[in-house]
């Protein structure tokens, strides 16, 4: 799993969701899942 510190380049990457949940916010990528993030 990779887990990148940077949401600004997760978001660019194809299928990626910016989502946000209990004040904090998460990408999540169904087509890939390795590419996540959380940031709060």
């Amino acid at each position: 799993m990779k887990v990148r510190n940077s949401l600004r380049s997760l978001k660019r990457q194809p299928g990626a969701q910016v989502v946000r949940r209990r004040g904090r916010t998460f990408v999540i990528n169904k087509q890939n899942p390795r590419m996540k993030g959380r940031q709060g």
